[in-house]
Formats: C-alpha cells, sequence, structure tokens
C-alpha cells in the first residue's frame, strides 16, 4: 500500500470515531448517541451497555487488555488509572466484560491532584464521567475514555468541565446575536482552535548528563554558544535526518489517534521545531494538544532524544510558544470572523470583532494571567516572543475600516464617504496583510484570532475557556441591548462605533518590542504585568470573578481554588529550581573549576620555574578564583534566601521573585562566566553547544 493510500486507512485506526460506531452499534444506540451530542440529552443505561460493548468489542480486536478514564486534573497534564476487562467466570476461567456503568463513570482516588482547597484530603474520592462529544482512542494497550472530573460535592477538579461550560455558554449568547440578522438556522456556534505546538529536541545521552534539564525542564547555566540563531539559517531550513525521522514517527504515532497534525518545520532556533494541526473544536483540540505533548516526549525517546517543551530550555535563544487560533464558527459553516460578501454577513462580522476588541480591553488582565507560570516569565517579551502587554493588531485594512466607523471618515474603497453599516459591502481583507505583525499577543489574521503569549509546555484549556467567556459576556450585552431596538440597523450602527471608539486603545499595529510602546501603552491605561507575581493578583480581581460565576463557568470556590494552584505552582516550581542551581553549584562547579584553578597554579608553577611566561595560567588562575569566590557567595546567599522562604503562597510567590530569582540570576552569571573560561574536559556537564548542534 503506497502512501497516499495507506494515510486514510491509518488516519484513526485507533478511535472508536464516527465510521466505527455506525459499524458496531444498532441504528438506534447510534441514533441515540447522535441526539445526546446534537441535542445534549442523556444516554439511557441500556444504550450505554451497548456502546460499551461495542467499544470492548472493538478494543479487544485490536489486542487491548485494559480500559481507563482519561482526565485532565489541575497538574496541566493528563491523568490515568488503568483497569482489565477480565471477570471471573467461575472455575478459574474469566470472561473480558465493559459495562455502561463502567464507561460512563469511574471513581478514581483523588488525594494527590491539587484542589486548591476544594476538598480536604480525607474526602479524597473524585468521579470521572464520560464526555460523549469526543471519541475513545486506544493508547498502548488501554482503551482511553475522554472524561471530566469533579469532586465529591460536585466541584470542577479538571480544565475540560469549565471548557465544556464555556462553549455552551458562549454559543447561546452568539445564538441570540445570530436571530437579530435574521438567521433561524444556526443552532449552535462552536469556537474553533487550531494551536501550533513549539519544541525543542536534544540528544537523550546529553540530557541525561545535565540535572538541570532533568529536574526542572530547562538549562539553569550555561554561556552562549559562538553561534546561535544569528545566522538565521535554521528557520525553515532543511530537516536534517534524525530530527525527520522523528517528526516522521511522531505524524504517524498523531494520525492513529485521529490528531490532524499538518504542518511540521525547523523554528528559528537551533534545535527547534514546531507542529500545527488542522482546526477543529476547542474540546477535541484541547484533548488532542494534551495528546500531542505526550506523543512528542515518548516519540522522541524512540529515537534517542528528548522533546523539551519548556518554554525557555536555552537562554539566549528564542523560546517556544504555542499560538493558538482561535475563530467561531457555527454548525451550518459560517465563520463568523470572516467579512462576508454581503452588507449583513459585513454588519454581523463588525459586531462580533467589536464584541471581540471590548472584551479582551475589558479583560486583558485576565487573559494576561491565563499564562503567567515560570516558564512563560522567562519568554515572554524576549526573542520574537510577544510583550507582556495585551494588545490586539488588525492589519492595515481592517484597522483603516475601524478608524473610518470611529471618525466617520472615509476608508480605502474609492467613492465611499462612510461606511454604513448593513449598507456597505467592506473592502477585501487579505490575509498576509493582517499577519505580518509577529510581535503582537493577538493578531487578526484573516478569519480567525491567534493569541500568541501561551507558553509551549500548558494545557491550552484555560486560555480558551477565558476567550470563549470573554466574548459570551459581550454577545450578551449587545443582544440585551439589540433585542429591545425599535430601529434595529441604526442602534446597531451606534453600538459599533460607540465600542469601537471607547476600546480603541487596545488595538496596536505597531512594533510590541519598540520601549516607546510601553511608554505608550501606560499612557493609554493598558496593564503592564510583565512577571507571573504581578498577573496571577487578577485571578481573583472581583470582576474577574464575577464575569465567570455570573455565566455559570466557576464558582467563586472553583476559580479561587484555580488561583491558588497557580501560585502554589510558581513557588514550586521556583523552589525546585533554586535548590538544583545549589546541588549543582556545590557538586558540580565547585568541585571543577577549583580543580581547574590549582591545576591551573601548579602549571603557573612549573613555568616560572623553566623561565617560560605564565600569563594564562596566572591571570585565568585569578580570574577562576575570583569569580569561584562570587559563585560560593551567591549559593549560599541562595541557601539563606530559600532557608528564609515565607510559608502563605502569596507570600512565597512574591519573596521568590522579588529575593530568589535575583540571587539565581547573580549565581548563573558568575557561572556562565566561569565556563568560559575553564579547560572543556574540566566542565561537569555538555555545554550548549554540545545541546544545540548534536541533533
Amino acid at each position: 500500500m503506497d502512501g497516499i493510500t495507506k494515510l486514510p486507512a491509518l488516519f484513526g485506526s485507533m478511535v472508536f470515531n464516527e465510521e466505527t460506531m455506525k459499524e458496531h452499534l444498532s441504528a438506534a444506540s447510534y441514533n441515540a448517541w447522535k441526539k445526546c451530542i446534537t441535542d445534549g440529552t442523556s444516554l439511557d443505561i441500556s444504550t450505554a451497555n451497548e456502546i460499551a460493548e461495542a467499544m470492548k468489542q472493538w478494543a479487544v480486536e485490536k489486542g487491548v487488555t485494559h480500559f481507563t478514564h482519561w482526565f485532565q486534573p489541575m497538574t496541566g497534564v493528563t491523568a490515568e488509572k488503568h483497569d482489565s476487562f477480565i471477570t471471573p467466570a467461575g472455575g478459574g476461567k474469566i470472561i473480558m466484560e465493559f459495562s455502561g456503568k463502567e464507561l460512563v463513570r469511574g471513581e478514581p482516588d483523588a488525594s494527590s491532584f491539587p484542589s486548591g482547597g476544594l476538598r480536604a484530603t480525607f474526602e479524597a474520592r473524585g468521579y470521572t464521567a464520560w464526555d460523549p462529544t469526543v471519541f475513545a482512542f486506544i493508547k498502548e494497550g488501554s482503551l482511553c475514555i475522554p472524561t471530566v472530573f469533579c469532586s465529591y460535592s460536585g466541584h470542577a477538579l479538571d480544565k475540560k468541565t469549565p471548557l465544556l461550560r464555556s462553549m455552551d455558554e458562549m454559543s447561546r449568547q452568539a445564538i441570540r446575536i445570530l436571530r437579530l440578522f435574521g438567521d433561524t438556522q444556526t443552532r449552535r456556534v462552536t469556537a474553533q482552535v487550531g494551536p501550533e505546538q513549539e519544541y525543542f529536541l536534544v540528544d537523550k545521552e546529553l540530557y541525561n548528563r545535565r540535572k538541570d534539564l532533568r529536574m526542572c525542564g530547562r538549562t539553569l547555566f550555561g554561556a552562549r554558544p559562538p553561534r546561535g540563531q544569528e545566522l538565521e539559517d535554521h528557520y525553515f531550513g532543511a530537516i536534517r535526518p534524525r530530527v525527520s525521522a522523528y517528526m516522521k514517527d511522531l505524524d504517524e504515532t498523531l494520525w492513529t489517534l485521529g490528531v490532524l497534525s499538518k504542518t511540521k518545520h525547523n523554528e528559528v532556533a537551533p534545535s527547534q521545531h514546531e507542529m500545527a494541526p488542522i482546526f477543529t473544536d476547542a474540546n477535541t483540540a484541547c484533548d488532542h494538544n494534551q495528546l500531542a505533548m505526550e506523543m512528542m516526549k515518548k516519540v522522541a525517546d524512540r529515537h534517542g532524544l528528548v522533546c523539551l517543551l519548556h518554554e525557555k530550555p536555552f537562554a539566549g535563544v528564542n523560546g517556544s510558544g504555542k499560538h493558538d487560533n482561535w475563530s467561531l464558527g457555527t454548525d451550518t459553516g459560517k465563520n463568523l470572523f470572516k467579512p462576508g460578501s454581503t452588507p449583513s454577513q459585513n454588519a454581523r462580522f463588525l459586531l462580533f470583532l467589536a464584541a471581540f476588541i471590548k472584551g479582551v480591553d475589558e479583560y486583558q488582565d485576565f487573559l494576561r494571567a491565563t499564562v503567567a507560570f515560570a516558564g512563560n516569565d522567562h519568554r515572554l517579551g524576549a526573542q520574537e516572543a510577544p510583550p507582556a502587554v495585551l494588545s490586539i493588531f488588525l492589519g492595515d485594512e481592517l484597522n483603516g475600516v475601524v478608524e473610518s466607523i470611529i471618525h466617520g471618515t472615509a476608508y480605502q474603497e474609492a467613492g465611499k464617504r462612510t461606511l454604513e453599516i448593513g449598507v456597505d459591502v467592506l473592502p477585501a481583507i487579505p490575509q498576509d496583510n493582517t499577519d505580518r505583525n509577529r510581535t503582537s499577543p493577538m493578531a487578526f489574521t484573516g478569519n480567525k484570532f491567534e493569541f500568541r503569549m501561551l507558553g509551549s509546555s500548558q494545557s491550552i484549556s484555560g486560555p480558551n475557556i477565558a476567550m470563549n467567556t470573554i466574548m459570551a459576556e459581550e454577545l450578551k450585552q449587545f443582544a440585551d441591548e439589540l433585542e429591545g431596538s425599535s430601529d434595529f440597523q441604526a442602534d446597531l450602527q451606534k453600538l459599533i462605533r460607540r465600542v469601537f471608539t471607547q476600546h480603541q486603545r487596545i488595538i496596536f499595529n505597531g512594533n510590541g518590542y519598540d520601549e516607546a510602546w510601553l511608554r505608550e501603552a501606560e499612557r493609554r491605561g493598558l496593564a503592564n504585568l510583565a512577571s507571573t507575581a504581578d498577573a496571577l493578583p487578577a485571578y481573583t480581581a472581583e470582576k474577574n470573578v464575577k464575569l465567570f460565576v455570573d455565566h455559570g463557568i466557576y464558582t467563586r470556590e472553583e476559580i479561587n481554588a484555580r488561583a491558588e494552584i497557580h501560585i502554589e505552582n510558581y513557588v514550586t516550581v521556583i523552589s525546585i529550581e533554586a535548590n538544583t542551581m545549589i546541588d549543582m553549584i556545590r557538586h558540580d562547579i565547585l568541585p571543577a573549576v577549583s580543580g581547574f584553578g590549582e591545576e591551573l597554579c601548579r602549571r603557573a608553577e612549573r613555568k616560572a620555574t623553566a623561565g617560560v611566561s605564565n600569563r594564562y595560567e596566572t591571570d585565568t588562575a585569578r580570574e577562576v578564583g575570583r569569580l569561584t569566590d562570587e559563585l560560593l557567595a551567591a549559593c549560599e546567599d541562595l541557601e539563606t534566601a530559600m532557608g528564609r522562604r515565607p510559608g502563605g503562597s502569596r507570600e512565597a510567590m512574591v519573596y521568590c521573585h522579588d529575593v530568589v530569582l535575583p540571587i539565581m540570576a547573580r549565581a548563573r552569571a558568575a557561572a556562565d562566566r566561569l565556563e568560559a573560561l575553564t579547560d572543556a574536559r574540566c566542565w561537569p556537564f555538555p555545554t550548549y553547544a554540545d545541546l544545540l548542534f548534536s541533533v
């Protein structure tokens, strides 16, 4: 079978998808499942039993022995507990069984998952419930059933539950708007997402010799190599054979799991690469991105490689992000962020655009908080990553349209004095024009918005929950205002003009790296939350809590819990990095440079006795000694600082940012200078040159 005919058969071969369900289910059960998806109806136990039996039979035919409820706790990664299909049948025999009850509900122990105080340890029981809107799949010999995860008291303990809530709420409010435009056909509006995934590949043997990479996922030390990304020859360059073999294996692995892996290429930094999928609904996209990150690591291991998903594994070169491409699509096939060919379609587009602009402006602090964590602090604002200030880039044509609406002036199309919303057709908006500014945190790219602040390791659920909910809020306000209008066309024009005028401060089409932009952003009143410690308090700002509580996405307890988990994670990550740094300084770097300094002194003495110049040895030994003292002092200060870290999580977060991180920076500066001076055979672990150019 050649590649062209093989791929369609390969794709989704390990997924209990719609086609497989048609083959294995009765028409009645298949239709009941479809009704469950489209109308939100529940499945009766007899239908659940038939689906479970069909799933089991299909999985067993493929050699599967176990099943697991696959869920996404608030760790940011996935979790699974595996049970076999075996059931005693008497006489020392077994049969393979899987019931509807086991399909729709599980009870994994939840005591060790972070909950932010939502339940006490003695109330550890958590419950998983099947999410029938996404397909079950086979992974490593187990049938994986995507599920939600909640506590005994009903609190959401996962990332999927609030995502599903936000998708439903956004759809409800969007339908209200569509009805105002005479659309009686659309029954659901779905957030469509395509997350681009950046990553680094390094040699496994070299990785294993770096304690910081193993413990922290990033290098805590490392002098810059003679060559980095300056030649810009790696970006979109020819893919090396070892990487190409990995990418081929990764694609095929993802395709069997139904993941729409589409694009692969080299990224800007040496050893950095990217995978991008085709758009799908936000729920499936989040599941698939979690699968993609897991498979990236496992496939790398098969090739003697390690996949690094940390946002900044190497200082001085590009970090890794995850561009979250987000749009809204109807079940009738319309993209609501694509300007249409009729005045009515363009009026609808402008209203949805106004809602998005207003929402990003009003909730810029919360959007920033959704991408705030220790790893991303090293990336945002550096080497082509977006700045920490939220702004929206629209491109020349669309920005011209917005300006013309605000000021009531002519726009580019000849012969037009003003743009009459709902009467005139918009000028063409080429996609390449809107995608030129790569420094923008939030860019309109033709028919979608690209949120570029996400870190490569994070779950995309949080940012998408936020965008869905923010959009729901703004659409609700618009619907409340317009549903009672006696002159819809006139009131629509007034509303759009008012919103663009009041929220134009969030629109910025210039260079986000320019220092002048930070001053301008401050003048406009935009938030500059430079670090995680600055951004996370926005999680529990009253206006943000009210947004999610009012729309039923989180309870007040659930959003407070998530804020607490993010804060605890930040403190834990910084603490692990600080303790790893101390360990490496004490056990690796200081012994190595001390021994090298001693060797230099012996060589200098021998040369002096022989009457040979020893300037290199004496000057280098003097500098090594000075830097060694500097490094030791920083290490001692770091040990003291860690011993004094406050107990409260919020106090500890501020302390880690204000006290611990500056000492770590001092220690690194001394160590990196020592690396540049030390004989390569004496340095205790692989260098940046080794790591970045070995694959």
